[in-house]
């Protein structure tokens, strides 16, 4: 479809020259099409990351006669384009990002003179780079057709939301539903129905950095059981947790496939954990940053060491997820913090279960990565131009 697009476009914006022509024409290249311009401005960012500083430069978001094209502004002539927009599709292809084709020079009208704002495009620019990475992997098979993705990105040093993908799906809560459960105890202790000593404090440790099973069940027995858990939260918390359905404990081997929530439910939830307006919510932040490995940090290739995380994964043969808030850190040592909830959910059990849940982290990771280069771009921290690697 992105071939398709560019061979519109090209057409539209390059009508026939003369050979003899040619000599006194001048051309530029053309890599995309789209009728949304945040698509557009996310598909500019991938090229710019994958054709380096010198096309950065010159590369724009245009627009076209159908919608908005990207086009590098290089005013050469019709063969040095040809040849350059031969190079740039070699390079762009090995990264997924399809072709480049020449197109004639004109005064194009940039998306910004088009009058929507510069704000709107970049808060939109991210969410749309996501779907678009989304539809790549599915296209070279690292999501599978039966397996569906919901993601969400909030910055929390402007307070806007970037991403919302699929944010209301009621998806398999696998060990996700574990901080809530956290949080139901920690309400119960506000309100002086229970305790918080050092033995409930090491249980929860066990919940949150090793994922413990058992941990889980017997502070949810000590609550009443799952469905005491869930009025608890519906009663205090009904406002975060519009989609949750917290109906089991979690059975022998970890099979917990009837417990559901959202990613807006767990992406709310980090908000307020942030904001502080959670009972207990420093000893919380403690428990999700306790060391452990995860799938938005851990292994992501362009997120540094000394970013500070506080998450919790999911696991099951259906599911792979992760929810966290992670602290950007800028060289003033100033911090940047972001939440980020990346799920994958699949319809049928997956056959090899270790191999399709690293493929399926591998996956989150390299959303979290963009996520981080975004931030980063966004505060002044990374350079411009980088985030769709």
């Amino acid at each position: 479809m992105r071939i398709v697009r560019l061979l519109v476009v090209a057409a539209l914006l390059a009508p026939s020259v003369p050979a003899h022509a040619q000599d006194e024409a001048r051309f530029d290249i053309s890599y995309y099409w789209d009728l949304d311009a945040a698509r557009a401005r996310a598909q500019r960012d991938a090229v710019a990351s994958a054709l380096g500083p010198n096309v950065d430069a010159k590369l724009k978001v245009v627009r076209s006669e159908t919608g908005w094209a990207v086009v590098y502004r290089r005013d050469g002539d019709a063969d040095g384009a040809r040849l350059a927009a031969q190079t740039h599709t070699r390079i762009l292809q090995a990264r997924g990002l399809g072709a480049a084709a020449p197109v004639r020079a004109r005064a194009w009208s940039e998306a910004a003179a088009d009058g929507e704002p510069a704000g709107i495009v970049q808060r939109r620019a991210l969410e749309a780079l996501v779907e678009m990475r989304v539809k790549e992997l599915r296209r070279r098979g690292r999501i599978a057709a039966d397996e569906r993705t919901a993601w969400t990105v909030y910055d929390f040093t402007t307070g806007e939301q970037l991403v919302s993908i699929n944010e209301d799906l009621k998806l398999q809560a696998a060990s996700l539903i574990k901080p809530f459960v956290v949080l139901a105890y920690f309400e119960e202790v506000r309100a002086g129905r229970r305790v918080y000593d050092a033995a409930m404090a090491r249980r929860m440790e066990r919940m949150i950095q090793r994922s413990d099973n058992p941990a889980t069940n017997a502070v949810m027995r000590n609550l009443g059981g799952p469905p005491a858990v869930a009025r608890i939260l519906r009663r205090n918390y009904g406002q975060l947790f519009g989609d949750l359905e917290l109906v089991e404990y979690i059975p022998a081997g970890g099979r917990t496939y009837k417990n559901r929530a959202s990613a807006r439910d767990y992406s709310r939830y980090l908000l307020s954990l942030w904001k502080g307006t959670l009972p207990y919510s420093k000893e919380i932040k403690r428990l999700m940053a306790l060391p452990k490995r995860d799938r938005l940090h851990t292994g992501a290739r362009d997120v540094p060491d000394d970013v500070g995380i506080h998450s919790k994964t999911g696991s099951t043969r259906h599911l792979c997820g992760d929810m966290g808030v992670l602290r950007a850190k800028a060289a003033d040592g100033r911090e940047y913090p972001y939440a980020l909830v990346g799920i994958i959910e699949k319809r049928a059990p997956a056959r090899n279960y270790m191999r399709w849940l690293h493929a399926r982290g591998d996956v989150i990771r390299e959303i979290s990565s963009m996520v981080y280069r975004r931030i980063g771009e966004r505060h002044g921290f990374l350079p411009s131009g980088i985030a769709a690697r």
